[in-house]
């Protein structure tokens, strides 16, 4: 079973649409990142089963 899945997240400052890959080892996580386009910051959060994320949401920092 894959652990790393990739989701499609959208920058919450330019609304570009991207894919990222989300280690569903851990039930719920919150990490940073930055967008590949416009490059700003912003956070993750996901609620994962192995092999799934149930939900993903992006926040502005």
């Amino acid at each position: 079973m894959e652990v790393e899945v990739s989701v499609r997240v959208q920058c919450p400052f330019c609304g570009q649409r991207f894919d990222l890959v989300v280690d569903t080892s851990s039930s719920h996580q919150r990490f940073s990142t930055e967008c590949e386009v416009c490059c700003h910051p912003f956070d993750v959060e996901a609620s994962c089963r192995p092999g799934e994320v149930l939900g993903i949401e992006v926040f502005a920092e």
